[in-house]
């Protein structure tokens, strides 16, 4: 079994495995207890550990404190998010967030949470108001009770505001770090580079598109009508040259120039076992050259 490398995140002093875990799907109906618990535990057992939730997504925290128990959470940096529990979504009070986190300790079944981000804010400039949200999180890090404050949204100028602020060390960017979409590479990368920030690049598989499960055209054109239906050329591509397009889209995150980690989004411990495989592929140079030359994308 080939082995994922350590990565050093940011100025944070975590060095968690190069390929985190999300656990958005294990909240929905997607997944289950069971599948939770298994997956989450598969994924430990492969020795990944960053394991990332958020109050917003569904049943996911109760689900993976059960994962954790039993001495689980002892091997893995927890990370979750504030801002979006249904209950108060859009509350970046400082009062909320504090409950926000206070609950999602407990459902958690843990008394520390390695970091804590704001989780996706309309108006970035609310959470970070006195006496809102980043205010608290740094009270809730003085107390002991959490590691590290990071940001989680996909407005570029929201996580250049944030890294600003220098209180926030983590910035969590998801589907502009793609083999569809590379924007973010010429903004909060660089930024986050100079200033010590760590960057976890999540949703990498462009929400299902680059799985290899082919994608749905009109789908795709719905979403950008201006463009042609590239994810579906690409799996073409990769259908005609018998090459994996999730190892192709897996890697070229992989090998992003950032300090942090790429994330996977599975639901059961199947879907565990096919990020890890996709994270340890080797692709052929060649591969990447003759892709490169006809999608002008690749390493």
């Amino acid at each position: 079994m080939n082995n994922i490398e350590r990565r050093t995140l940011g100025q944070t002093g975590m060095t968690p495995k190069a390929l985190g875990i999300g656990c958005a799907w294990f909240g929905s109906d997607k997944s289950s207890d069971a599948d939770t618990i298994a997956g989450v535990r598969r994924a430990i057992d492969l020795g990944l550990d960053y394991i990332d939730t958020s109050a917003g997504y569904g049943e996911s925290e109760r689900r993976v404190g059960l994962a954790l128990a039993n001495g689980y959470r002892d091997k893995i940096y927890l990370q979750t998010k504030a801002g979006t529990h249904p209950d108060h979504r859009g509350d970046y009070s400082a009062k909320t967030t504090r409950w926000s986190v206070e609950n999602s300790l407990r459902l958690l079944g843990t008394d520390y949470l390695d970091s804590v981000l704001i989780h996706d804010p309309s108006d970035i400039e609310q959470p970070l108001a006195p006496d809102h949200a980043l205010d608290e999180l740094l009270k809730m890090k003085e107390e002991g009770l959490i590691g590290h404050i990071g940001l989680g949204v996909r407005n570029h100028d929201f996580h250049r505001r944030a890294i600003e602020t220098g209180h926030v060390e983590i910035v969590l960017s998801f589907l502009d770090y793609t083999l569809l979409d590379q924007s973010v590479a010429s903004t909060t990368l660089p930024l986050a580079k100079e200033r010590g920030v760590g960057v976890i690049l999540a949703s990498v598989f462009a929400m299902g598109t680059l799985t290899g499960v082919e994608p749905d055209v009109t789908t795709e054109q719905r979403r950008n009508p201006d463009s042609e239906p590239r994810a579906h050329q690409m799996w073409s591509w990769c259908r005609q040259r018998d090459v994996n397009l999730r190892h192709l889209a897996m890697q070229f995150c992989m090998a992003a120039p950032i300090d942090g980690i790429v994330m996977a989004g599975p639901c059961n411990a199947s879907e565990v076992d096919d990020a890890y495989d996709a994270a340890t592929a080797q692709v052929p140079d060649e591969v990447w050259a003759e892709f490169k030359a006809d999608f002008g994308v690749g390493v």
